[in-house]
C-alpha cells in the first residue's frame, strides 16, 4: 500500500509539474502570414499589427467581441463639440524603464504622417486631429475641425511608441530591433524575417501579466506545414486551421479548437480610374480601347458570375460567410438588406452583352498566395467562374510582401484584398477603401480601384460629424448601400477564423482575428 501510495504521489507530482505554469512558461505559436515590417506605423497590415499588439499599446483597444475598451487611456470625454480629452494611465513604464506620458502620444501620432513610402498608412485614423494640447503629463486634448464622434474608435488602431527611443528612428531601425520599445505585455527580442519573432514577458507590465515567460511567433504561411508543426509538437498553437483538415483537427482528442466569425471582408478591387487598364485585352490579346470596369453593367455581370455559396462549400469547407456588406452582423453599420448577389450565369452573360462585350474579354486577376485563408484557391475559383461567363481569366499570385508593393501602386486591373474593420464599425472600411482618394484627408488610402462617388463622400462626411449614434449608423448604412450597389468593390465573404491548440492550452477567439500570446492560458 505504501509503495502504491508513493507511486501515486510520484505520478501526481509528475503530471502537476508537466502542466504547471512554470513548465509551460514558453509558448510557440504558428502564425499564418508573413510579417513585412516591425515598424508599428509603416503600414496598416494585419500580420504586422498582430505582432505590434504584443509589444505596444494604444489609447483605446477592442475586446474579443470588437467592443471599444480603455487601454493606455483610462477614460475620455468631449470637452466641447470639437475637443476630446483623454486621461492617461499613471505609473505605466516603457520596456526600458522610462515613464509613459502625453509626450509619447503626441510623438506617435505625428510620426504616423511622416513615414516615407508607406503602401498603406495609418493616417486615415489620425487626419481628423488638427491640433493637440498637453494639459499635463497624463491628460491630453485633441481638436478636430468638426464634431468627430469616432475619434476614440480611430485611436484604437495607432500604436504608442517611446519618443525617447524612436525620435530619430527609421523603419529599418525597427526592423533591425534597435528601437522596439513599447509598454505592452511582451518585450521584443528578435525578428528573423520569414521565420520568427521572439518575445519575452514584460514583468513590469501595467495590466494583467501573461502566463508565458517566452513567446515565439513562428511564421508558417504554408497550411500543411503549420498544421504539421502543431501535430509534431513544434508549436503549441496555430491560427487558421487548413479548411480541409478542420473536421479532423476538431475530432482529435489531443487538440482543442475555437472559431469566430471575423470582421474581415475578402473582396476584389476593379480598376475604375484608367481609360485603358493594363491587364485586360480582347480575345486576340490586344489591349481594349476602353476600360470595361468603368461600366456598372460589367461590374454587375462579374458579381453575378461569382457563386459565393460554392466558394463557401467547396473552397472554404463551410468556414466563410458570403456577403454583400462591409461588416458582419451585428457590427455597427451592418445593412440587413444588403445580401450577396445570387449566382446567375445567364444574367451575367446578358449584362456583358448589353455592355458591348457579347464575346467577353481577357483578364488577369492578381492576388496574394500566403495572406488570407485559401487566397490562392479563391482566386483560382473566381477566375474559373468569370471564364464561364465569358471573361477569360487567368491568375497571377505572389507572396503578400511582393504583392502589396505592386498593388498599392495600382499596377493591376483586378486585385484581391482583405480588410479587417479595425475600429469595430463600418466607417473603418468606407474611409480607406470606398471614399474618393484624398491622402491629404487620410481618405482612400487602400482604394486601389480609385472608385469615386460624390454621394458616398457626402454621406460619409456627414456621418463622421454626427454625434448621435443612431443617426450616424443610418448614414453609414446609406453610404454603404450606395457604394455596394455601385459595386465600388466586389465582395466575396467574411472569413470564419479558426485556432487549434494542444490540450492544456486555451484560447479565447477574437472577432478581430488577432492571435495574441497574452490571451492564451494554461488550462
Amino acid at each position: 500500500m505504501r509503495l502504491r501510495r508513493l507511486t501515486s504521489l510520484f505520478l501526481f507530482s509528475f503530471f502537476t509539474a508537466a502542466f504547471s505554469p512554470a513548465q509551460a512558461a514558453d509558448l510557440k505559436i504558428g502564425v499564418g502570414a508573413d510579417i513585412t515590417s516591425m515598424d508599428p506605423h509603416f503600414v496598416s497590415l494585419f500580420p504586422n499589427n498582430n505582432v505590434a499588439e504584443h509589444i505596444y499599446n494604444k489609447l483605446t483597444t477592442l475586446d474579443p467581441e470588437a467592443r471599444l475598451i480603455p487601454d493606455l487611456a483610462e477614460s475620455w470625454k468631449t470637452v466641447d463639440p470639437t475637443t476630446w480629452e483623454f486621461k492617461l494611465r499613471k505609473g505605466v513604464k516603457f520596456h526600458d524603464g522610462s515613464d509613459f506620458t502625453a509626450e509619447d502620444v503626441i510623438f506617435s501620432y505625428d510620426r504616423v504622417g511622416k513615414i516615407p513610402n508607406s503602401p498603406g498608412p495609418f493616417t486615415v485614423y489620425t487626419k481628423a486631429i488638427i491640433a493637440s494640447e498637453i494639459v499635463d503629463a497624463h491628460t491630453i486634448r485633441f481638436k478636430t475641425a468638426a464634431p468627430y464622434p469616432l475619434l476614440p474608435n480611430d485611436l484604437s488602431t495607432v500604436y504608442i511608441v517611446s519618443k525617447k527611443a524612436a525620435e530619430n528612428a527609421t523603419t529599418e531601425d525597427f526592423n533591425a530591433g534597435r528601437v522596439n520599445i513599447g509598454t505592452g505585455p511582451f518585450k521584443f527580442v528578435d525578428f528573423k524575417r520569414g521565420d520568427r519573432v521572439e518575445l519575452v514577458r514584460n514583468d513590469a507590465y501595467w495590466g494583467n501579466k501573461p502566463a508565458w515567460e517566452k513567446v515565439t511567433l513562428r511564421i508558417l504561411p504554408n497550411d500543411p506545414t503549420r498544421l504539421a508543426a502543431l501535430l509534431a509538437g513544434d508549436v503549441d498553437a496555430i491560427e487558421n486551421i487548413p479548411t480541409p483538415d478542420f473536421v479532423k483537427v476538431k475530432s482529435n482528442a489531443s487538440l482543442q479548437t475555437s472559431i469566430k466569425t471575423s470582421f474581415r471582408i475578402i473582396f476584389f478591387h476593379l480598376d475604375q480610374q484608367r481609360d485603358v487598364t493594363p491587364f485586360v485585352t480582347d480575345q486576340d490579346g490586344k489591349p481594349l480601347a476602353k476600360n470595361p470596369f468603368k461600366d456598372l453593367k460589367v461590374r454587375q455581370a462579374m458579381s453575378k458570375a461569382i457563386d459565393r455559396e460554392a466558394i463557401k462549400n467547396r473552397v472554404m469547407e463551410g468556414l466563410s460567410l458570403p456577403t454583400g456588406n462591409l461588416v458582419p452582423s451585428p457590427m455597427f453599420g451592418y445593412v440587413p438588406s444588403l445580401t450577396p448577389d445570387t449566382y446567375d450565369l445567364a444574367g451575367a452573360k446578358k449584362l456583358l452583352a448589353e455592355a458591348g462585350y457579347p464575346n467577353g474579354f481577357n483578364l488577369t486577376l492578381h492576388a496574394p498566395n500566403n495572406r488570407y485563408v485559401n487566397d490562392d484557391q479563391i482566386a483560382q475559383t473566381v477566375a474559373q467562374m468569370l471564364t464561364r461567363a465569358g471573361i477569360t481569366t487567368k491568375i497571377s499570385t505572389m507572396p503578400m510582401g511582393v504583392y502589396l508593393g505592386h498593388a498599392s501602386k495600382l499596377e493591376y486591373s483586378m486585385a484581391m484584398l482583405g480588410w479587417g474593420v479595425q475600429t469595430g464599425e463600418s466607417s473603418s472600411a468606407l474611409r480607406p477603401m470606398l471614399a474618393t482618394f484624398a491622402p491629404e484627408k487620410g481618405l482612400g488610402t487602400f482604394n486601389w480601384s480609385r472608385y469615386s462617388n460624390a454621394k458616398v463622400d457626402e454621406v460619409l462626411a456627414k456621418a463622421m460629424a454626427t454625434i448621435d449614434d443612431k443617426q450616424r449608423e443610418a448614414l453609414l448604412q446609406e453610404a454603404t448601400i450606395i457604394a455596394m450597389k455601385d459595386i465600388g468593390l466586389l465582395p466575396i465573404h467574411h472569413q470564419i477564423n479558426t485556432w487549434a491548440t494542444k490540450k492544456g492550452v486555451m484560447y479565447t477567439p477574437r472577432t478581430d482575428e488577432y492571435t495574441l500570446a497574452q490571451e492564451f492560458r494554461p488550462q
